[in-house]
């Protein structure tokens, strides 16, 4: 008997088994951000510059993102439930390897590792969620793992902070070893017999390897083309060129081939097509100002770690009070509706930031974060409930997997395209006061102030060019903060293109 045809969990094996489920997503999504504030500490302790170190966060998103088409394939092969407990043991593993690595090069080829066995993790407990809850209660376990990945991003720069600034930046990693060991056990006792039907099924390794040169090939242009110069590198023209070709060559074989890895045809569901647009862009913008404003706070205004992944906490403190208030509702309000409402609050929340000034508060910073809260309770269930309206029970398995890398490998470019255009909008805003302050009245004046205070001319000629440089960053941020909050009021109407999803009537509401 499959999985799914068996009687839904009830009582204390539904609660222990949803909480380990959750406890999984929690685990992976956890390890997208949590070393994200962390890295100027990883930097340091490694002898390496913080450009560098971004490295870190990308390895592991894009390994993820490329890893998670194989799950429709390892779901159907060896079973979910086997597929699930695997992932997380291994994910396991790797954490440990990360936690014990002697060098950037050996840190960053563990996060690969860790990125790529992770992939089946968060479709896998998605998909035994639903599974394992009665067809009336759907909303209550996507409201589940909605919690569990909407509060993971903002609770890991909170935890990677507190570990750096009072422990070895390893346990960042190292923490996930005995939650991951409890993760695997409870799920298999628990849901070993509830196994999915298996079948033998030929692999798309073509279309994998065109999946990795592609992907990789892309990502490493975005990370390298700002040391590189960009299009004066010929690396990076190389790089470019093998993205494209490989994409293309990509979306022909999956197209054709008869088994592909990635399930191209799901996108001729409107819902499925417009749907994953917009939650892989919303996801996008929500993930690179998850990373740029704890980078700010640190390198530019003095914050520690862990104060600058505790500016972030009322977001998540708002959307755990407000998540189970919404997944109740989702089954009668329109999900159009409450994406609409989430992709408002991401603009209000981004517009606000960008007044921030220098001399900010931390209540400047927070309140934001506040509105954010509001926008994250709705973002995760109503882009899932659009995007999996009308497709078949069968295919949600790959439907889901494809979602996931989608929007992954969307979040994974947007952190290396972000930091990139942080920095030149800096040196672009650095040049223009440059030449407004100059060498004339204006730079004379503030430095015979500084001179009064005692400084020497070249402590006030330093003193005012940092001044300048925190000046630059500032206006660089707002302006990308900006255009995060008008890119979230595009896609709020594009949401509108979809077609209302029908409500649920079984275990995956597909029909």
């Amino acid at each position: 008997m499959s999985g799914a045809a068996q009687a839904p969990l009830r009582g204390g094996a539904l609660a222990l088994t949803a909480f380990a489920l959750a406890l999984g997503t929690f685990m992976q999504v956890l390890d997208s951000t949590i070393a994200n504030v962390s890295l100027p500490t990883i930097a340091g302790n490694l002898g390496v510059s913080s450009d560098n170190s971004t490295w870190i966060v990308t390895a592991f998103a894009v390994a993820n993102g490329v890893a998670v088409p194989l799950t429709g394939w390892l779901m159907g092969r060896f079973g979910v439930v086997k597929t699930f407990s695997v992932s997380v043991l291994l994910f396991t593993i790797a954490s440990f390897l990360c936690g014990i690595a002697w060098d950037l090069p050996s840190l960053i080829g563990f996060r690969i590792l860790q990125g790529a066995v992770s992939g089946p993790m968060i479709p896998g407990s998605q998909a035994l969620l639903i599974a394992i809850f009665p067809p009336q209660k759907r909303s209550t376990a996507l409201g589940i793992w909605s919690i569990t990945t909407l509060v993971a991003p903002i609770m890991g720069p909170i935890l990677g902070g507190y570990i750096s600034d009072n422990y070895h930046w390893s346990w960042i990693f190292l923490i996930n070893v005995p939650v991951g060991i409890f993760c695997a056990f409870v799920c298999w006792q628990s849901l070993r017999t509830r196994e999915t039907p298996t079948r033998k099924l030929p692999i798309d390794q073509v279309g994998l390897i065109l999946l990795v040169l592609w992907v990789g090939s892309l990502q490493m242009m975005l990370d390298l083309g700002k040391n590189d110069d960009w299009f004066h590198s010929t690396r990076i023209v190389v790089m470019a060129v093998i993205a494209v070709i490989g994409f293309a060559a990509w979306v022909i074989w999956e197209l054709t081939d008869e088994n592909p890895s990635v399930d191209l045809t799901l996108f001729k569901n409107r819902n499925f097509l417009f749907g994953s647009i917009a939650f892989c862009l919303g996801y996008a913008v929500f993930f690179a100002n998850t990373l740029i404003l704890p980078l700010w706070l640190q390198t530019q205004l003095g914050y520690t770690a862990t104060w600058a992944g505790l500016v972030a906490a009322p977001s998540g403190l708002v959307a755990v009070i407000l998540t189970p208030f919404v997944a109740r509702a989702s089954g009668k309000v329109d999900a159009r509706i409450l994406a609409s409402i989430a992709f408002v609050a991401f603009g209000i929340s981004y517009y606000m930031r960008a007044g921030y000034t220098t001399g900010a508060s931390e209540w400047d910073f927070m309140l934001p974060l506040l509105v954010q809260g509001v926008a994250m309770s709705s973002f995760f269930l109503a882009m899932i409930t659009i995007s999996l309206d009308g497709i078949p029970p069968e295919r949600i398995p790959s439907a889901s997997g494809i979602s996931n890398f989608a929007r992954i490998t969307a979040g994974s470019f947007a952190a290396s395209i972000i930091t990139t255009a942080w920095d030149r909008r800096e040196a672009l805003h650095q040049s223009r006061l440059s030449e407004a302050v100059g060498s004339g009245g204006p730079f004379q004046a503030t430095r015979d102030t500084l001179n009064g205070l005692g400084m020497t001319d070249l402590q006030a000629a330093g003193s005012i060019t940092r001044q300048m440089v925190g000046q630059a960053y500032l206006l660089a941020s707002t302006d990308l903060f900006r255009l995060s909050a008008w890119l979230c009021a595009g896609l709020a109407f594009m949401v509108w293109l979809t077609r209302r999803p029908q409500p649920a009537k079984g275990p995956v509401a597909a029909d």
